[in-house]
């Protein structure tokens, strides 16, 4: 009977602990809180898409392109649904990594990786080549 406990409780423990995409999946605001970007899992990887902006519209009244983008077959996509980062894999403890994000902002594309810093802050580093080299932002749970 001890020996079960034991393996309970160790089962329990280990569990406890290990971070899932389930920890990410939701609603989190941009640091500039200007954009809502829904994480989603996609094919066992996570995803995310911007799912409300404060101004999705242009002083024209119509819907914000993609007007940075380098492909100029991809300028006239609206920003407000745009998927802006793919492919970030489950690494350890409390890091995802090997994505890829995008940003509608400048128009480039970064490789990156989160890190869920507690259960409301994650952390987003972009970077070519190095993560050393790169920019890391704060992204805050949408909780309202």
């Amino acid at each position: 009977m001890k020996k079960i406990l034991i393996v309970i409780f160790n089962f329990f423990f280990l569990f406890s602990f290990s971070q899932t995409n389930n920890d990410i999946i939701g609603e989190w605001y941009n640091a500039e809180k200007d954009a809502v970007i829904t994480i989603f899992e996609d094919n066992g990887t996570l995803s995310g898409k911007t799912t409300w902006m404060l101004e999705p519209n242009d002083e024209n009244g119509q819907p914000k392109k993609d007007l940075l983008n380098p492909d100029e077959n991809l300028r006239d996509r609206d920003r407000l649904g745009l998927v802006l980062m793919t492919g970030f894999a489950y690494i350890e403890g409390n890091v995802w990594d090997n994505g890829r994000l995008y940003n509608p902002k400048n128009g480039k594309t970064y490789t990156g990786m989160m890190t869920l810093k507690d259960s409301n802050t994650l952390e987003l580093r972009g970077y070519v080549g190095f993560s050393f080299l790169g920019k890391s932002t704060i992204w805050t749970r949408k909780v309202d």
